[in-house]
């Protein structure tokens, strides 16, 4: 009986042949590795966005927590104002029932005018608080800005001489909105305003109104020494401020006046020096205007 033949395949010095056992032993490290390869990248990818919604989550909580503060305030500040309001009221026709009892006494008068003096504070003090708890919608109507702008600082004209502060416009003449009058020139007023304490020795103030990507952007900037860095974040907070005196809630009701008109208010320092505020209306605030 002839021997089976037993095929043999050269094989250079020192090399071995791999078993078939030990290439499927190759083949499911390979795997395997490759499995946990993809699982550490799932792994990784689950977990940054895990911490993203946590941190999303975190902020919608904060902001809602802010929002119920402000409405607990706006509560509170209203009931306070209308009780204040409803004293002032009788008091200020007492005040001018006494002026014309002491008319001719010039030092009894001096004291009546510094009482009344304190009163004009009182009611300014007061009507910040009926801003700032008002929630009201918006009575929109077709706004040149310009005009707006001009009128704005025209009021403001002495204060701006005594400070020997410049004040410029840059608005195209037809650059109109459909906005709410009234509460715009407040929220512009009170931007004004709060330029004005950080020159107390003169300066610069550029107001300026364009279209942009964004919709429409009304921007006050002032040369003024800036905003500190950790202020940024609380500047629109009710009742904080780095001033002595006011209500501490000028730039809380623009805020609420941005968010009336849904658009937003954002603060940022100057590369030359100084500060601005911006306000951003959205697109349908033009294309309201344009419809109109």
């Amino acid at each position: 009986m002839d021997e089976p033949t037993i095929l043999r395949f050269p094989t250079s010095p020192g090399a071995s042949v791999a078993t078939a056992d030990e290439l499927d032993l190759q083949t499911i490290l390979a795997a395997w590795n490759e499995a946990t390869d993809r699982l550490q990248r799932t792994h990784e990818a689950l977990s940054a966005e895990v911490r993203r919604l946590s941190d999303e989550l975190d902020a919608k909580n904060r902001e809602l927590a802010r929002k119920n503060r402000l409405a607990d305030l706006g509560q509170m500040a209203s009931h306070v104002t209308h009780e204040v309001r409803n004293s002032l009221v009788p008091m200020k026709l007492y005040l001018s029932l006494l002026r014309r009892r002491i008319d001719g006494d010039s030092g009894s008068l001096d004291v009546l005018d510094k009482v009344m003096s304190g009163f004009t504070a009182l009611e300014a003090t007061v009507g910040d608080l009926l801003h700032f708890s008002s929630q009201r919608d918006p009575r929109r109507e077709r706004l040149r800005l310009a005009k707006l702008l001009d009128e704005v600082v025209l009021s403001l004209q002495p204060q701006l001489a005594a400070q020997n502060i410049c004040a410029r416009l840059d608005c195209p003449p037809g650059l109109a909105a459909m906005v709410d009058p009234d509460m715009l020139r407040r929220a512009i007023l009170n931007l004004l305003l709060n330029a004005l304490d950080v020159l107390p020795a003169g300066g610069e103030l550029v107001l300026t109104a364009c279209r942009t990507r964004s919709g429409l952007e009304i921007e006050i900037a002032d040369s003024g020494p800036g905003v500190p860095g950790p202020l940024i974040d609380r500047l629109f907070e009710p009742f904080f401020t780095t001033k002595a005196g006011g209500t501490c809630l000028g730039l809380a009701i623009v805020e609420r006046i941005a968010v009336a008109h849904g658009s937003r208010v954002t603060v940022a320092n100057c590369a030359e020096g100084g500060a601005a505020f911006t306000l951003i209306f959205p697109q349908t605030s033009l294309a309201m205007e344009r419809a109109a």
